[in-house]
């Protein structure tokens, strides 16, 4: 992670693939992107077959991206170019078949 000069701490950059990832559950990897005090950023790779281990639920809002394969909530599948917008008080475990790439944002209280 680096500080950009000249913006006196307002900007934050990071290259993805230079986070540490953290293993959720077998086959969920996870990558915690910078934060601020209004939302935190999020960088998830699932493996074809894997579930999300418990039901996330909500005291935010959520968003996510596909950026590659598909993830599935319940009956509704996602593919690659789909943007998802969880309001507070929902809940999803999402999945998938074919494996996944998802960068969200958790929207923080104020």
């Amino acid at each position: 992670m680096s500080e950009s000069n000249g913006t006196g701490g307002l900007k934050t950059a990071v290259r993805v693939e230079d986070v540490e990832p953290v293993d959720v559950a077998p086959g969920i990897v996870r990558r915690g992107l910078p934060r601020t005090e209004y939302a935190t950023g999020w960088l998830i790779d699932f493996a074809p077959g894997s579930e999300w281990p418990d039901t996330d639920e909500h005291a935010t809002e959520e968003r996510y991206y596909v950026l590659s394969g598909e993830v599935i909530e319940g009956e509704e599948r996602h593919g690659a170019g789909t943007y998802v917008v969880f309001a507070p008080g929902s809940s999803h475990r999402p999945r998938t078949e074919t494996g996944a790439r998802m960068l969200g944002f958790t929207v923080l209280s104020a």
